[in-house]
């Protein structure tokens, strides 16, 4: 194994009536050293359960390393699953009694001491006992055993109609089998929530992936585009890691008093990633995007420009969810400030003077907006529009390396074999190395390998259409010809 595999192992594991495909769970654990790494996110649950999310990351305890495995289970405002839970009994009542002994006022807790009332109504569980297993749930019982087994103790938790579900295994221990285990632990907590019965029948006939999103290539500008999926820059992808995370938990920001970053400049050459970087930083957070554009800001006439960085400022306060605001291109749109005393110096002058006093202010009146800041040219930028207190991160983004062109590679290329290959249908050869294919391409960008792939897709539909049948699967000696035919031109 290289770590380049375009086609990494995929196991499938029935859980709970479930049909689960795990992609490289191997290679999952360990990418989680390098930073939080989303194992399964969305899918269809069965109601009041609304949203499913699924991380594991490294971490330290007590001096140790460990692999901290967390779900989150959003749940709808009045989550009928666990009343109907407990008055029916078919469930062990796993959440409702842990969301019942942890109190608070949330729907999850109400509804779940209601269940606990009801299971001990009916004879269930007496009042006072400690959380066993599932009495009356074999499919409950055998999940935690297992997970018991591979050592994994989970702590579950609510707040606000979120169920949280955290479970902590140290490092020299994880694998598959552990992954596994944590896996079911979150389907047995959807049955829960969802009143199955005796006999698993919630999530029968559904399927779910788990495994890191592969790489948006056809669609570069998506809006389904991760941090999961950028390759080649795992620096950069920790630091908006870090970024995702304040949001994800303000209650630990406030704190502490700590203020995330409000503005981040992401400078390098064309072709790198930065907008995409943008994208995912957003979704990451979860956050809405918004994308300036040039003709949005420049206008020809006196004031105009002026006004118009105003009318967009003043629309971000009144944002009412997380916000990454992008201003691509951003020399073009804020050039040099300099000491020209001529009308177009005293113009980009004015521009560059209202575009500070608006960062001044925007995050005491908004704290939820992030301004994105990209460019080509950093050297274009006056100093003191970028300064620390408006633009706190400021992030090179070089063109890849060997190594990260072979990591772009990778990704980009399993996206297309996850989009794009059914039974009969085989898109890519067997043969393919990225790491060989990385080593051929230096200088190249990830936007260059982009347009490679293209080169080769076409070429072959192209062929299919002339002849009538699919030709061979693209294989390394296609994708050596398309960079060639890129150098030429």
């Amino acid at each position: 194994m290289t770590g380049y595999e375009v086609r990494p192992d995929e196991d499938v594991v029935p859980l709970l009536g479930a049909e689960v495909r795990v992609v490289d769970a191997t290679g999952l654990l360990a990418a989680a050293q390098d930073g939080p790494v989303d194992l399964l996110a969305g899918g269809d649950f069965p109601a009041p359960v609304r949203e499913v999310r699924c991380t594991v990351r490294a971490d330290t305890v007590a001096g140790r390393p460990v692999h901290r495995f967390e779900a989150y289970l959003r749940v709808e405002a009045a989550p009928a699953g666990l009343l109907a839970l407990g008055l029916a009994g078919p469930v062990g009542l796993l959440l409702a009694e842990r969301l019942a002994a942890r109190g608070g006022d949330g729907p999850a807790a109400v509804v779940g001491r209601a269940a606990a009332e009801a299971g001990r109504r009916l004879g269930l569980r007496p009042a006072g006992t400690a959380l066993v297993t599932p009495p009356r749930d074999p499919a409950g019982r055998a999940v935690l055993h297992t997970a018991e087994a591979a050592g994994v103790r989970p702590q579950v938790d609510q707040d606000n109609g979120t169920v949280r579900i955290r479970a902590d295994v140290p490092s020299a221990e994880v694998g598959p089998a552990q992954l596994i285990a944590v896996l079911s632990l979150l389907f047995q907590a959807v049955r829960e929530l969802a009143g199955d019965s005796v006999e698993p029948s919630v999530l029968r006939g559904r399927t779910y992936r788990v495994g890191r999103r592969p790489v948006a290539v056809a669609e570069p500008r998506s809006t389904t585009v991760t941090l999961d999926q950028v390759g080649g820059l795992p620096d950069v992808v920790a630091r908006f890691r870090e970024v995702a995370v304040s949001f994800r938990h303000p209650q630990a920001m406030a704190r502490w008093g700590a203020r995330r970053p409000q503005g981040i400049l992401m400078y390098g050459p064309p072709g790198t990633g930065k907008t995409m970087l943008a994208r995912a930083l957003a979704n990451e957070i979860g956050a809405d995007f918004e994308e300036i554009r040039t003709p949005e800001i420049l206008d020809k006439y006196l004031g105009g420009s002026e006004r118009n960085i105003k009318r967009i400022f003043r629309d971000a306060r009144r944002y009412r969810r997380p916000t990454v605001m992008l201003f691509d291109e951003f020399d073009s749109i804020i050039s040099y400030a300099g000491a020209g005393g001529d009308a177009a110096s005293q113009a980009v002058n004015a521009v560059a003077g209202i575009f500070k006093q608006e960062m001044n202010t925007l995050f005491e009146e908004n704290p939820d907006v992030i301004v994105v800041a990209t460019t080509n040219f950093p050297q274009r930028v006056d100093a003191s529009l970028i300064r620390s207190g408006r633009f706190d991160l400021k992030i090179a983004i070089p063109a890849p390396d060997e190594t990260g062109r072979a990591e772009i590679l990778t990704k980009m290329i399993r996206e297309l074999i996850d989009r794009h290959e059914r039974p009969g249908f085989r898109m890519f050869a067997d043969d393919l190395d990225p790491a060989a294919l990385a080593a051929d391409t230096a200088g190249l960008t990830g936007a260059d390998l982009r347009e490679a792939l293209r080169r080769v897709q076409l070429a072959k539909a192209l062929r299919e259409a002339a002849e009538g049948a699919p030709p061979a699967p693209i294989g390394q000696d296609d994708l050596r010809e398309a960079v060639a035919g890129l150098r030429r031109g």
